[in-house]
């Protein structure tokens, strides 16, 4: 008897945690979607922004912020891919292996301003980017690689290994079998960890402070020059994202209806990085069910 109640009253600690936690979470979501949905609109998703005036839109840096997310994905996905296969599929284990690891775990325990000022030194800086998509791409992808890289390691590994015997048995190469077996296993996890990722970056402002700049630039929608910096395409011009409009905007404090402004952009940066969370959910399992027929 006194198990079970040491058992049922563990249970209804770890259940009042969890419904603390939840009743956060909701209360910080309801929060910002009741204070900033009222303030969007058409208008406010299209419009041009204002530094001085009211009435500003977030077309620009809503953009900006999808842009910056396809540039930052071109490069780190295939970045991740390599590094997590090899780990998974071709390293033994040994100083060097463990070496490569631990630098991945301090990679990713370094917080975003901090590879914000490295891209500011390196891309910005040495490399003579400017600040620019580019510049934040690659700090971006400084900062996500390594937990993208450990998703697609931890993906692979988890495909059982008589996955990989039965390719080799049917006298196909080593790659082949992890081109053409393991990784359409491993596919579903790879893919929720991109997407997981992708509300990462598009919700990321410090690291981008530093790189893509803090100012929008009006579009030429007719210019598809890839050098000019009025081009919607271009990598070499500046690019304030969503996430670093709501900083600037609230430390500046030049725009007379500023904290709507922000509470509606607040908003919006919300419901998407909330599409991209559940959205991962569903096309995870959808990927499993269509590859794995389960």
């Amino acid at each position: 008897m006194h198990a079970k109640k040491l058992d049922k009253l563990a249970t209804a600690v770890l259940y009042t945690i969890a419904g603390i936690i939840v009743t956060i979470l909701a209360s910080l979501i309801l929060y910002i979607l009741v204070r900033g949905l009222p303030h969007v609109s058409w208008s406010f998703l299209t419009g041009k922004s204002s530094s001085y005036q009211a009435g500003g839109g977030i077309g620009i840096q809503l953009y900006n912020s999808f842009f910056l997310l396809v540039i930052t994905l071109f490069i780190s996905v295939p970045l991740s891919m390599g590094a997590g296969i090899f780990l998974a599929e071709y390293t033994k284990k040994g100083r060097i292996t463990n070496f490569v690891r631990t630098c991945i775990e301090i990679l990713s325990s370094l917080p975003s301003v901090v590879v914000g000022l490295f891209g500011y030194l390196i891309f910005v800086v040495q490399f003579e980017y400017g600040f620019s998509i580019i510049s934040g791409a690659l700090a971006l992808t400084v900062f996500n690689l390594p937990q993208m890289t450990r998703n697609v390691e931890d993906s692979l590994k988890h495909v059982h290994h008589t996955q990989r015997e039965a390719g080799l048995a049917l006298g196909i190469s080593r790659w082949e079998t992890v081109l053409h077996v393991v990784i359409p296993e491993a596919l579903p996890g790879i893919v929720t960890g991109i997407v997981l990722a992708s509300g990462r970056i598009f919700g990321e402002a410090a690291a981008l402070i530093y790189t893509a700049g803090q100012s929008a630039p009006a579009l030429d929608w007719s210019n598809w020059n890839v050098l000019s910096v009025s081009s919607p395409i271009s990598i070499f011009r500046q690019a304030e994202t969503l996430a670093v409009h709501i900083w600037k905007v609230n430390s500046e404090g030049t725009i007379p209806d500023g904290t709507l402004v922000s509470a509606g952009s607040a908003a919006v940066l919300l419901i998407f990085i909330l599409i991209f969370n559940f959205g991962a959910r569903k096309l995870g399992s959808y990927l499993h069910k269509k590859l794995t027929a389960a």
